[in-house]
């Protein structure tokens, strides 16, 4: 169950601080309330029940993103989403100011 979970979040494999600082966009999907307390310096809020509506913020669907929120349940769910929508380098970050942490930001 345990590898169930990591697969689902896939945090623990991935170098965050180069993917940022090769200009990987990161999107925090929480709602704009979330956003205004607290958040990475330079990420996109588009919440995730309107993720879908703005592909077209996100650019490139070739380009690297890094998607995170409260806890990386909301992240993971706009992982799947944007996967499904053809975005092919889509990482869960996982919580905010977990992923802060690691970008350096």
């Amino acid at each position: 169950m345990f590898s169930i979970i990591k697969n689902l979040f896939n945090q623990e494999s991935t170098d965050y601080a180069l993917l940022a600082s090769q200009g990987a966009k990161i999107i925090d999907v929480r709602s704009p309330g979330e956003f205004a307390g607290g958040h990475i310096k330079g990420s996109i809020n588009i919440p995730l029940d309107s993720l879908s509506q703005n592909l077209k913020k996100l650019g490139d669907p070739k380009s690297p993103i890094i998607l995170c929120c409260a806890s990386g349940m909301r992240s993971g769910s706009a992982k799947g989403m944007l996967e499904g929508k053809g975005f092919t380098q889509v990482y869960n970050g996982g919580g905010w100011q977990s992923l802060s942490a690691k970008v350096g930001k």
